[in-house]
């Protein structure tokens, strides 16, 4: 049924990669834009040879513009460091909650805003912000009970905490912590106009992890435990999200940083992890997703400030997408671009990236459907190579990489997409872009009699009636046949009742269905 699709797959420019220090060429790629309803803001470092450069090749918006671009509020993006610092105070040099004089920080704050409005102001007395985004960096929270816990032995926690038992001292700090947090949101929003700005935090988002512990926890667990939620993003009771704080926000930004490089044996995981980010938010949060990406290794693992290879840095710029995100923040920490002398290819292949997927955005316009076989978490565990889909008007575009390849090494990845299947094979780590025309499917394919289960959800039975001939198989999220009836003819009825609820799903034939098993 594959060799009926008509496809087309992305160009790829044959450039050459920027050999000169501190410098990018943004005219090896003609101008390009993406959809619409993407955001992708640039916060690298200003370099040799990028004049009018983002602006014209996906980025939507700037967060140092150059005087030449005349970048208006709607592409500018603001970045407010160092929220909680600079005054010696608790919040910064313990992490706690307590025994801050919130009146200094109203004083930074309102001179902080007043800085960037340049002293405009509204009718209301608000200070008038000159961009459309605004993301604060707070990371002043104590993210384990551990270390949470440890604040009980410092003198300079107030004695009346330090008296109460664990359980409750971890309640009062999560509450409290929280608290200050909204706080400091909220009195951006009572000082500034930001009825034009969309406000977010970095990182503070429903699920944080580390790069190694993706896999500690199934993918149910990560996308239906509220003990995996961060504390600030859950309303009074710990057990749902919401609260003072994460209300305010208007996007979520996950950090999507890499550790190892090749041939450090977790190097590989650097893309699942990254989609784990996009994925298990968007499981949690109906609010767009708009991860932080870096094109060079994180400080904690001996690789930085190297930049990440080729293929990585491409497929950072295309994947995200694929798995639902709503746009990319590219970061860099500028002091590097003027104490080291760095060539900066890895950007120019991230460019590379976005100028690929650009020859496709029509494909995401629209109500599009993500087409996810395997969800990030289950792929890193089974170290698997990475494809996802976008439907929209029978049109299905792939992106498919093997990060665990070698070099050379051929993977041919099985496709699909409800009754039509096909493939792709990659050489080595390289990245395919493929759309196929599943126009022609359409009376054959998609019109094949549906697959009924029912009660959705479910409590104790579930009954099935199969259109095709092939067995019914009840399958977890971790890919695992749980159970599997052959040929059966007519309703089949299926106990239920000693499942752990969650999520399943039930295959027969080429048609899945996803079904929910409540206790």
């Amino acid at each position: 049924m594959g060799a009926l699709a008509q496809t087309k797959c992305a160009e790829q420019l044959p450039f050459t990669p920027v050999s000169v220090p501190n410098r990018v060429e943004w005219s090896k790629f003609s101008s390009f834009s993406l959809p619409d309803s993407f955001t992708l803001i640039y916060g690298g470092p200003r370099l040799a040879g990028d004049a009018n450069g983002p602006l014209t090749h996906g980025f939507t918006h700037l967060v140092r513009p150059r005087p030449e671009e005349n970048a208006q509020p709607r592409q500018r993006a603001l970045e407010y460091s160092g929220f909680a610092y600079g005054l010696n105070q608790p919040w910064e040099t313990l992490e706690s909650p307590w025994g801050n004089d919130l009146g200094v920080y109203r004083s930074k704050w309102t001179a902080w805003l007043r800085d960037q409005s340049g002293g405009q102001v509204n009718a209301a007395g608000q200070f008038v912000l000159p961009a459309e985004v605004l993301m604060v960096d707070i990371e002043r929270v104590l993210e384990t009970d551990a270390a949470i816990l440890r604040l009980k032995q410092n003198t300079a926690t107030p004695a009346p905490y330090r008296n109460l038992a664990d359980t409750d001292f971890l309640r009062q700090y999560k509450r409290d912590m929280t608290a200050l947090y909204a706080t400091g949101l909220r009195f951006l929003r009572e000082k500034a106009d930001l009825s034009r700005t969309k406000l977010s935090t970095y990182s503070d988002v429903p699920i944080r992890n580390a790069y190694a512990n993706v896999v500690a926890n199934s993918w149910t667990d990560w996308t239906t435990n509220p003990t995996r939620l961060s504390f600030l993003t859950t309303d009074s009771t710990g057990l749902r999200l919401g609260g003072a704080f994460y209300d305010q926000l208007d996007f979520l930004s996950p950090s999507s940083y890499y550790y190892y490089d090749y041939p450090n044996p977790l190097a590989p995981d650097f893309l699942a992890y990254s989609l784990f980010q996009v994925e298990a938010n968007r499981a949690w949060s109906n609010k767009p997703v708009l991860p932080f990406v870096w094109m060079r290794f994180h400080e904690c693992c001996g690789n930085n400030p190297n930049f990440i290879p080729a293929n990585m840095a491409e497929a950072t710029a295309i994947f995200p997408f694929f798995s639902g995100a709503k746009g990319l923040w590219f970061w860099d920490q500028l002091s590097l671009s003027t104490t080291r002398q760095d060539v900066h290819a890895a950007y120019e292949y991230f460019i590379h990236g976005l100028y690929r997927l650009s020859q496709f955005k029509q494909q995401f316009t629209g109500n599009y459907e993500l087409v996810i076989e395997t969800n990030a978490r289950d792929l890193m565990d089974g170290r698997k190579p990475v494809w996802r889909g976008i439907f929209n008007q029978n049109q299905l575009l792939v992106a498919a990489h093997n990060p665990y390849a070698t070099d050379g090494q051929t993977t041919t990845i099985p496709i699909s997409y409800k009754g039509w299947q096909g493939s792709i094979t990659l050489t080595g780590r390289e990245i395919a872009i493929c759309q196929y025309d599943l126009s022609l499917l359409a009376t054959e394919n998609l019109a094949l009699p549906d697959l009924n289960v029912y009660p959705n959800p479910a409590r104790h039975e579930l009954t099935i009636i199969a259109p095709q001939p092939d067995a019914v198989q009840l399958i977890d999220l971790q890919g695992r046949v749980l159970r599997q009836i052959p040929n059966i003819s007519g309703p089949l009825r299926l106990d239920i009742s000693t499942l752990p609820a969650g999520l399943y799903l039930i295959r027969n034939g080429g048609i899945t269905k996803q079904i929910v098993v409540e206790k």
